[in-house]
Protein backbone atom coordinates (compact mmCIF):
# COMPACT_ATOMS: atom_id res chain seq x y z
CA UNK A 1 0.00 0.00 0.00
CA UNK A 2 0.95 3.65 -0.57
CA UNK A 3 0.57 6.09 2.32
CA UNK A 4 0.89 9.76 1.21
CA UNK A 5 2.34 12.26 3.34
CA UNK A 6 2.96 16.15 3.67
CA UNK A 7 6.40 17.32 4.08
CA UNK A 8 7.96 21.01 5.19
CA UNK A 9 10.10 21.81 2.31
CA UNK A 10 11.08 25.18 3.26
CA UNK A 11 10.35 27.70 6.32
CA UNK A 12 7.59 30.03 5.36
CA UNK A 13 8.49 34.15 5.29
CA UNK A 14 5.04 35.42 5.80
CA UNK A 15 2.02 33.52 5.22
CA UNK A 16 2.91 30.17 3.87
CA UNK A 17 2.39 29.01 0.23
CA UNK A 18 1.64 25.70 -0.95
CA UNK A 19 5.17 25.62 -2.40
CA UNK A 20 6.33 25.67 1.07
CA UNK A 21 5.14 21.91 1.23
CA UNK A 22 4.93 18.16 -0.96
CA UNK A 23 3.02 16.15 -0.50
CA UNK A 24 4.87 12.97 -0.77
CA UNK A 25 4.51 8.82 -1.13
CA UNK A 26 5.78 6.01 0.70
CA UNK A 27 5.11 2.74 1.18
CA UNK A 28 3.25 2.07 4.31
CA UNK A 29 5.53 1.46 7.30
CA UNK A 30 5.22 -1.86 9.15
CA UNK A 31 5.08 -1.72 13.12
CA UNK A 32 7.62 -2.67 15.44
CA UNK A 33 7.71 -4.16 18.61
CA UNK A 34 5.63 -1.97 20.65
CA UNK A 35 3.80 -0.35 18.06
CA UNK A 36 0.34 -0.28 15.75
CA UNK A 37 -0.06 0.62 12.77
CA UNK A 38 -2.76 3.12 12.37
CA UNK A 39 -4.96 4.37 9.21
CA UNK A 40 -5.63 7.70 10.28
CA UNK A 41 -9.52 8.71 10.25
CA UNK A 42 -9.14 12.43 10.36
CA UNK A 43 -6.46 14.85 11.13
CA UNK A 44 -6.66 18.09 12.70
CA UNK A 45 -4.80 21.39 11.69
CA UNK A 46 -4.42 23.99 13.95
CA UNK A 47 -2.60 27.76 14.19
CA UNK A 48 0.27 26.40 16.86
CA UNK A 49 1.48 24.72 13.78
CA UNK A 50 2.50 28.11 12.14
CA UNK A 51 5.00 28.56 15.13
CA UNK A 52 6.68 25.03 14.49
CA UNK A 53 6.89 25.94 10.51
CA UNK A 54 10.07 28.55 11.81
CA UNK A 55 12.80 27.85 13.21
CA UNK A 56 12.84 30.11 16.16
CA UNK A 57 13.28 28.61 19.47
CA UNK A 58 9.93 28.29 20.78
CA UNK A 59 7.85 25.59 23.02
CA UNK A 60 7.96 22.90 20.69
CA UNK A 61 10.78 21.89 18.37
CA UNK A 62 10.42 23.19 14.35
CA UNK A 63 9.37 20.80 11.77
CA UNK A 64 12.56 19.34 10.30
CA UNK A 65 12.74 20.44 6.45
CA UNK A 66 11.88 17.48 4.52
CA UNK A 67 10.56 15.35 6.63
CA UNK A 68 6.73 14.48 7.43
CA UNK A 69 4.87 16.92 9.37
CA UNK A 70 3.14 16.34 12.69
CA UNK A 71 -0.43 16.90 14.67
CA UNK A 72 -2.93 15.53 16.43
CA UNK A 73 -5.22 12.68 14.68
CA UNK A 74 -7.11 9.59 14.93
CA UNK A 75 -7.86 6.64 13.44
CA UNK A 76 -8.40 2.36 13.45
CA UNK A 77 -5.53 0.03 14.35
CA UNK A 78 -5.16 -2.26 10.93
CA UNK A 79 -1.72 -4.22 12.26
CA UNK A 80 -1.06 -4.40 16.69
CA UNK A 81 2.43 -5.13 17.73
CA UNK A 82 1.50 -4.19 21.18
CA UNK A 83 -0.27 -5.80 23.99
CA UNK A 84 -2.33 -3.25 24.86
CA UNK A 85 -3.88 -2.09 21.64
CA UNK A 86 -5.46 -4.68 19.11
CA UNK A 87 -6.57 -4.20 15.87
CA UNK A 88 -9.94 -2.26 15.09
CA UNK A 89 -9.12 -0.04 18.11
CA UNK A 90 -9.73 3.49 17.33
CA UNK A 91 -6.72 5.61 19.08
CA UNK A 92 -5.93 9.52 19.23
CA UNK A 93 -2.32 10.22 18.67
CA UNK A 94 -0.02 13.05 17.31
CA UNK A 95 1.25 11.57 13.64
CA UNK A 96 -0.71 13.41 11.32
CA UNK A 97 -0.66 15.13 8.20
CA UNK A 98 -0.27 11.50 6.56
CA UNK A 99 -2.81 8.71 5.70
CA UNK A 100 -1.03 6.10 7.72
CA UNK A 101 0.84 6.33 10.86
CA UNK A 102 3.03 3.59 13.06
CA UNK A 103 2.48 4.71 16.45
CA UNK A 104 4.44 3.70 19.65
CA UNK A 105 1.35 2.19 21.98
CA UNK A 106 2.85 3.98 24.83
CA UNK A 107 1.82 7.35 23.02
CA UNK A 108 -1.71 6.55 21.68
CA UNK A 109 -4.60 6.95 23.42
CA UNK A 110 -7.73 4.48 22.75
CA UNK A 111 -10.57 6.36 22.08
CA UNK A 112 -14.40 4.87 22.22
CA UNK A 113 -16.22 5.82 18.57
CA UNK A 114 -19.89 4.62 19.85
CA UNK A 115 -19.25 7.28 22.68
CA UNK A 116 -18.55 10.05 20.41
CA UNK A 117 -17.94 10.40 16.74
CA UNK A 118 -14.31 10.10 15.78
CA UNK A 119 -13.64 13.78 15.10
CA UNK A 120 -14.70 15.12 18.40
CA UNK A 121 -11.65 14.00 20.21
CA UNK A 122 -9.65 16.50 17.89
CA UNK A 123 -12.01 18.99 19.14
CA UNK A 124 -14.57 19.49 22.08
CA UNK A 125 -13.38 16.65 23.58
CA UNK A 126 -10.11 16.92 22.48
CA UNK A 127 -6.78 19.24 22.77
CA UNK A 128 -8.66 22.42 21.84
CA UNK A 129 -11.58 21.65 24.79
CA UNK A 130 -9.15 21.16 27.17
CA UNK A 131 -7.12 23.90 26.31
CA UNK A 132 -10.59 26.43 26.40
CA UNK A 133 -11.12 24.91 29.76
CA UNK A 134 -7.93 24.97 31.55
CA UNK A 135 -6.92 28.46 30.34
CA UNK A 136 -10.62 29.84 31.47
CA UNK A 137 -10.88 27.92 34.79
CA UNK A 138 -6.94 27.88 36.12
CA UNK A 139 -5.07 30.25 33.66
CA UNK A 140 -7.86 33.21 33.70
CA UNK A 141 -9.01 32.13 37.12
CA UNK A 142 -12.92 31.92 36.26
CA UNK A 143 -15.48 32.67 39.20
CA UNK A 144 -19.18 32.55 38.60
CA UNK A 145 -20.38 35.94 38.26
CA UNK A 146 -17.17 37.00 35.96
CA UNK A 147 -17.88 38.84 32.99
CA UNK A 148 -15.68 37.26 29.96
CA UNK A 149 -14.85 38.60 26.97
CA UNK A 150 -13.22 36.53 23.81
CA UNK A 151 -11.81 36.86 20.93
CA UNK A 152 -12.04 34.38 17.67
CA UNK A 153 -15.18 33.61 19.49
CA UNK A 154 -16.10 31.37 16.80
CA UNK A 155 -13.43 29.31 16.79
CA UNK A 156 -12.93 25.58 18.36
CA UNK A 157 -10.97 27.10 21.17
CA UNK A 158 -12.97 30.65 21.78
CA UNK A 159 -16.48 28.93 21.10
CA UNK A 160 -15.89 26.88 23.91
CA UNK A 161 -14.76 29.73 26.31
CA UNK A 162 -17.11 31.38 26.21
CA UNK A 163 -19.98 28.48 26.16
CA UNK A 164 -18.02 27.36 29.26
CA UNK A 165 -18.30 30.60 30.99
CA UNK A 166 -22.35 30.61 30.51
CA UNK A 167 -22.84 27.43 31.67
CA UNK A 168 -20.29 28.31 34.96
CA UNK A 169 -22.20 31.28 35.56
CA UNK A 170 -20.53 34.29 34.16
CA UNK A 171 -22.83 37.28 34.39
CA UNK A 172 -22.09 38.25 30.99
CA UNK A 173 -20.27 36.84 28.04
CA UNK A 174 -18.74 38.84 24.65
CA UNK A 175 -17.06 37.46 21.52
CA UNK A 176 -15.63 39.22 18.40
CA UNK A 177 -14.97 37.31 15.44
CA UNK A 178 -14.39 38.02 11.63
CA UNK A 179 -18.47 38.00 9.69
CA UNK A 180 -21.81 38.48 10.39
CA UNK A 181 -22.35 35.35 9.96
CA UNK A 182 -20.42 34.07 12.94
CA UNK A 183 -21.60 36.83 15.14
CA UNK A 184 -25.16 35.43 14.66
CA UNK A 185 -23.61 31.98 15.71
CA UNK A 186 -22.42 33.05 18.70
CA UNK A 187 -25.72 34.61 19.74
CA UNK A 188 -28.40 32.63 18.90
CA UNK A 189 -26.52 29.18 18.85
CA UNK A 190 -23.62 29.59 21.79
CA UNK A 191 -25.31 31.84 23.93
CA UNK A 192 -23.11 34.59 24.07
CA UNK A 193 -24.52 37.70 25.34
CA UNK A 194 -23.06 39.85 22.63
CA UNK A 195 -20.82 39.77 19.98
CA UNK A 196 -19.35 42.11 17.44
CA UNK A 197 -17.86 41.85 14.09
CA UNK A 198 -13.90 43.43 14.78
CA UNK A 199 -14.13 44.33 10.76
CA UNK A 200 -16.90 46.46 11.16
CA UNK A 201 -14.67 49.23 13.31
CA UNK A 202 -12.18 49.84 15.98
CA UNK A 203 -12.56 46.99 18.46
CA UNK A 204 -12.03 48.95 21.54
CA UNK A 205 -15.51 50.94 20.53
CA UNK A 206 -17.06 47.57 19.47
CA UNK A 207 -16.04 45.99 22.97
CA UNK A 208 -16.77 49.05 25.28
CA UNK A 209 -20.60 49.06 23.58
CA UNK A 210 -20.98 45.28 23.82
CA UNK A 211 -19.64 45.37 27.68
CA UNK A 212 -19.92 49.02 29.47
CA UNK A 213 -19.49 47.87 32.82
CA UNK A 214 -15.97 46.39 31.47
CA UNK A 215 -14.84 43.10 31.84
CA UNK A 216 -13.21 40.59 34.53
CA UNK A 217 -11.35 38.04 32.07
CA UNK A 218 -9.95 38.31 28.41
CA UNK A 219 -9.21 35.07 26.51
CA UNK A 220 -6.44 36.03 23.80
CA UNK A 221 -6.98 34.09 20.61
CA UNK A 222 -6.05 36.73 18.46
CA UNK A 223 -3.48 39.43 20.03
CA UNK A 224 -2.96 42.85 18.24
CA UNK A 225 -5.93 45.07 18.64
CA UNK A 226 -7.71 42.80 20.63
CA UNK A 227 -5.65 42.72 23.31
CA UNK A 228 -4.74 46.48 23.74
CA UNK A 229 -8.98 46.59 23.79
CA UNK A 230 -8.92 44.46 26.36
CA UNK A 231 -6.77 46.25 28.47
CA UNK A 232 -8.63 49.20 28.14
CA UNK A 233 -12.08 47.67 29.42
CA UNK A 234 -10.47 45.54 32.24
CA UNK A 235 -11.75 46.09 35.66
CA UNK A 236 -9.99 45.96 38.85
CA UNK A 237 -8.35 42.55 38.95
CA UNK A 238 -8.98 41.65 35.66
CA UNK A 239 -7.52 38.72 34.27
CA UNK A 240 -6.07 38.09 30.76
CA UNK A 241 -5.31 34.47 29.83
CA UNK A 242 -3.14 34.63 26.57
CA UNK A 243 -3.98 31.12 24.87
CA UNK A 244 -3.03 32.59 20.71
CA UNK A 245 -1.77 35.93 18.45
CA UNK A 246 -3.27 34.38 15.42
CA UNK A 247 -2.78 38.22 14.42
CA UNK A 248 0.73 38.62 14.30
CA UNK A 249 1.92 34.96 13.39
CA UNK A 250 2.75 35.34 9.66
CA UNK A 251 3.99 38.78 10.85
CA UNK A 252 7.21 39.55 9.17
CA UNK A 253 8.21 42.03 11.87
CA UNK A 254 7.88 42.41 15.69
CA UNK A 255 4.24 43.60 16.14
CA UNK A 256 3.59 46.41 18.41
CA UNK A 257 2.92 45.89 21.61
CA UNK A 258 -0.38 47.35 23.42
CA UNK A 259 0.33 51.36 24.32
CA UNK A 260 -1.79 51.00 27.32
CA UNK A 261 -0.14 48.71 29.17
CA UNK A 262 0.10 51.10 32.22
CA UNK A 263 -3.29 50.43 32.84
CA UNK A 264 -2.40 47.15 34.45
CA UNK A 265 -1.36 49.30 37.44
CA UNK A 266 -4.57 51.07 38.19
CA UNK A 267 -6.58 47.79 37.42
CA UNK A 268 -4.30 45.49 39.23
CA UNK A 269 -4.90 43.12 36.15
CA UNK A 270 -2.26 40.50 35.23
CA UNK A 271 -1.74 38.55 32.00
CA UNK A 272 -0.54 35.40 32.13
CA UNK A 273 -0.02 32.62 28.86
CA UNK A 274 -0.26 29.14 29.29
CA UNK A 275 -0.15 25.65 27.09
CA UNK A 276 -2.44 23.17 27.43
CA UNK A 277 0.36 20.75 28.09
CA UNK A 278 0.82 22.37 30.95
CA UNK A 279 -2.52 21.06 32.39
CA UNK A 280 -2.99 17.70 31.07
CA UNK A 281 -4.06 16.57 35.02
CA UNK A 282 -7.36 18.66 34.27
CA UNK A 283 -8.12 15.91 31.54
CA UNK A 284 -10.20 13.82 33.91
CA UNK A 285 -12.30 16.71 35.27
CA UNK A 286 -12.43 18.11 31.86
CA UNK A 287 -14.11 14.87 30.29
CA UNK A 288 -16.36 14.39 33.11
CA UNK A 289 -17.40 18.12 33.27
CA UNK A 290 -17.68 18.63 29.59
CA UNK A 291 -18.68 15.50 28.13
CA UNK A 292 -21.98 16.08 29.95
CA UNK A 293 -22.26 19.16 28.68
CA UNK A 294 -22.38 18.21 25.46
CA UNK A 295 -24.07 14.45 25.92
CA UNK A 296 -26.52 16.62 26.88
CA UNK A 297 -26.71 19.25 24.25
CA UNK A 298 -25.75 22.23 26.78
CA UNK A 299 -22.65 22.86 25.22
CA UNK A 300 -22.66 22.97 20.79
CA UNK A 301 -20.15 22.72 18.67
CA UNK A 302 -19.23 22.77 15.04
CA UNK A 303 -16.55 21.65 12.90
CA UNK A 304 -15.13 22.37 9.21
CA UNK A 305 -14.49 18.86 8.12
CA UNK A 306 -12.10 19.09 4.53
CA UNK A 307 -12.25 15.97 2.41
CA UNK A 308 -8.75 14.06 1.53
CA UNK A 309 -5.14 14.39 2.58
CA UNK A 310 -4.17 16.03 -0.51
CA UNK A 311 -6.13 19.39 0.65
CA UNK A 312 -4.23 19.50 4.05
CA UNK A 313 -2.07 22.76 3.33
CA UNK A 314 -5.24 24.44 2.16
CA UNK A 315 -7.42 23.77 5.17
CA UNK A 316 -4.54 24.92 7.63
CA UNK A 317 -4.39 27.75 5.54
CA UNK A 318 -8.07 28.00 5.53
CA UNK A 319 -7.63 28.26 9.33
CA UNK A 320 -5.04 30.78 9.19
CA UNK A 321 -7.86 32.81 7.27
CA UNK A 322 -10.61 32.83 9.49
CA UNK A 323 -12.60 30.35 7.09
CA UNK A 324 -13.48 27.65 9.77
CA UNK A 325 -16.50 28.06 12.26
CA UNK A 326 -15.45 25.62 14.78
CA UNK A 327 -12.18 23.28 14.53
CA UNK A 328 -11.22 22.48 11.46
CA UNK A 329 -10.26 19.01 10.51
CA UNK A 330 -9.44 17.07 7.30
CA UNK A 331 -11.10 13.84 6.58
CA UNK A 332 -7.94 11.67 5.28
Amino acid sequence: MINREWHLLSRPVGWPKPEDFSLVETEVPTPGEGQVLVRNAYVSVDPYMRGRMSAAKSYAAPYELGKVMQGGAVGEVIASNADTIAVGDHVLHFLGWREFAVVDAKNAVKVDPALAPLSTYLGVLGMTGLTAYAGLTRTASFKEGDSVFVSGAAGAVGSQVGQIARLKGASRVIGSAGSDEKVKLLVEEYGFDAAFNYKDGPVAAQLREAAPDGVDIYFDNVGGEHLEAAIGSLNVDGRIAICGMISVYNNTEPAPGPKNLARLIQTRGRIQGFLVGDHYDLQPQFVQEVGGWVASGELKHRETVVEGIENNVEAFLGQLRGENTGKMIVKV
